[in-house]
């Protein structure tokens, strides 16, 4: 049964994009069928994944507002089990379009249900904001899997974030719920990364992933070769860390990997 989930944080900078990015790629190395869509209208999951998105046919907005088929924008990332549907800027002008629509907040879940069967996983990198395309993304999604960096401040606005998924799982989809949460950016050495990754656990209980994404430098190089860090430093702790946060996911989802 395929699984839809959406990376959500409202707050920039906590390892949305590079968990998105990294555990798209990682489960599909594990021969599961992944779609990577980039709901940001930054594009970085785009080109994270190497495509230049300043030229691309066809992007997630012309889906949502010019009604062209999902399946004619997906596209081929060269590696097995890996697909992408593209975002660049153009997506920001959809926030305001989209308003005068009827049921506005349900155009996503309309544009990839042709093909939600087709892949195990679809994964979608949400902006970091609460606004219409965030909606979208939860109103289409089984799950959402929140990144939370363990930095000071870390835990400020999560109550809107959840206020947000309550809202929305009350009048646009029941089944939604927190898939998981993963602490990102933990720095061993400090005293501030054990307690805020202590708090979220007290914050989030059984729903925060075993796996710690530590703060890295090749996590951060990886995205500027428009590689994944198994690609980029298949060796790193980065990398390491990923591929055991991907096996829980495919865990918690009642799967098995090879």
């Amino acid at each position: 049964m395929s699984r839809v989930l959406s990376v959500v944080n409202q707050k920039g900078g906590v390892g949305k994009t590079t968990t998105a990015v990294n555990v798209a790629s990682l489960l599909a190395a594990k021969n599961k069928k992944v779609l990577m869509l980039d709901l940001d209208p930054q594009g970085n999951a785009t080109s994270g994944l190497g495509f230049d998105k300043n030229h691309l046919d066809y992007t997630i907005y012309d889906a949502l507002i010019n009604e062209v088929s999902i399946t004619d924008i997906i596209s081929s990332t060269g590696r097995d089990c890996l697909s992408l549907c593209p975002a660049n800027i153009q997506l920001a002008g959809a926030e305001i379009e989209l308003v005068g629509y009827v049921s506005r907040e349900t155009c996503l879940k309309q544009a990839i249900e042709p093909v939600r069967d087709q892949f195990d996983y679809i994964l979608i990198d949400c902006p970091p904001s609460l606004g219409l395309l965030t909606l979208n993304a939860l109103t289409a999604s089984d799950g959402v899997i929140v990144p939370i960096q363990s930095e000071y401040y870390a835990l400020e606005g999560l109550t809107q974030l959840m206020e947000t998924i309550t809202v929305v799982k009350k009048g646009l989809n029941r089944q939604l719920s927190i898939f998981g949460v993963v602490v990102t950016m933990f720095d061993a050495r400090t005293q501030l990364s054990h307690q805020v990754a202590g708090e979220v656990r007290k914050y989030f209980g059984d729903k925060v992933f075993r796996t710690i994404i530590p703060r890295n430098v090749r996590l951060s190089e990886a995205p500027s070769f428009g590689k994944s860090i198994m690609e980029y430093d298949p060796k790193s702790k980065g990398a390491e860390c990923y591929d055991a946060l991907s096996k829980e996911i495919i865990r918690r989802s009642g799967g098995y990997y090879l």
